[in-house]
């Protein structure tokens, strides 16, 4: 059977991987263009393009893969089954149309649960206990397709985006070879999603990691963890010292207190300050503390590290 694997990022890596390793025909790799990256600017390969070209796969780079020239180029590829995992675009009819046995996709949620982009990030900043992995039968929609596979795996209770991002892609390749498996076989189920109970989810921007500390200190706790390591959770500090607060970001926190009780302190204020105990801050509901910090431009410290060079006392404020 003819494959041909369509993926970017670190998450697509596993799964090309496992296709490669357990000795499926893979005739190409599809990925996006090379763009410039980190400070200086420069190009480089993406994750799934440095494998492929090191596995002497065909790498193709379309800047939009249904475009005709690339459709045609792909059916001129007889390929069987088209597999897509994070590619980063919507596959239009006329390219969904030319495998035989379909084109599917990895997605790193229980569909139809948080379709669309950052599936990870977000079901860790809603508070979810419980993520998976669905395999599916890509169509014109968000992530609408038939499901043929799903898998669940439990967010662990500290554990961050970056984290519950590894455990995912490994299950998605492990997954991924199961369907592969039942699709050359002729057994893959196709099951239609409940429309009826799809979530979306946004692509994450910069600004949505700003800690709104009207939430309470289990919303904090979960958006620190959903936003790390990107786009990292923070906070600016004012004290009495400061004219231009810096911003700051959260590495690592947790939940102190829930006050199931009425409470009068401002959100985002200091309500203690020590190296042994951390930065204790005021929430919407509850006391939230932090435990690891990263200041402008250095690197990520503890909070005890923090204090022995910022001074930080009772009543400053976090917004």
């Amino acid at each position: 059977m003819n494959i041909l694997f369509m993926g970017t990022p670190e998450f697509a890596l596993e799964s090309l991987k496992a296709l490669v390793e357990h000795g499926w025909n893979v005739v190409g790799v599809v990925t996006q263009p090379d763009r410039p990256a980190g400070r200086g600017r420069q190009v480089r390969y993406s994750p799934v393009k440095t494998y492929a070209l090191a596995q002497q796969l065909p790498v193709y780079q379309p800047r939009r893969a249904s475009r005709k020239e690339f459709v045609e180029q792909v059916k001129a590829m007889n390929v069987d089954l088209i597999v897509v995992v994070a590619y980063g675009q919507l596959l239009k009819k006329r390219f969904i149309d030319i495998p035989p046995k379909g084109v599917i996709n990895v997605h790193a949620s229980l569909l139809p649960a948080y379709r669309g982009a950052a599936p990870i990030q977000w079901a860790i900043v809603c508070g979810e206990s419980v993520t998976g992995i669905t395999t599916f039968y890509i169509d014109e929609g968000m992530d609408s397709g038939d499901i043929i596979l799903k898998r669940e795996l439990p967010i662990l209770p500290d554990e961050t985006a970056g984290e519950l991002h590894d455990r995912l892609a490994i299950l998605g390749a492990e997954v991924l070879l199961d369907t592969v498996r039942q699709i050359a076989d002729g057994t893959a189920p196709r099951i239609p999603q409940d429309h009826n109970q799809a979530t979306y989810c946004r692509q994450l921007t910069k600004a949505d990691g700003h800690i709104d500390w009207t939430k309470t200190a289990v919303e904090v706790y979960n958006h620190v963890r959903g936003m790390t390591p990107w786009p990292s959770a923070f906070t600016t500090l004012t004290t009495a010292k400061t004219q231009n607060p810096p911003v700051l970001k959260i590495c690592k926190g947790h939940v102190y207190d829930l006050q199931t009780q009425p409470n009068t302190t401002p959100p985002g204020t200091v309500v203690a300050a020590h190296p042994k105990i951390g930065i204790r801050v005021q929430t919407g509901q509850g006391i939230y503390v932090l435990d690891e910090v990263q200041p402008p431009n250095k690197r990520r410290m503890t909070v005890a590290e923090y204090l022995a060079g910022n001074k930080v006392t009772e009543g400053d404020q976090f917004s």
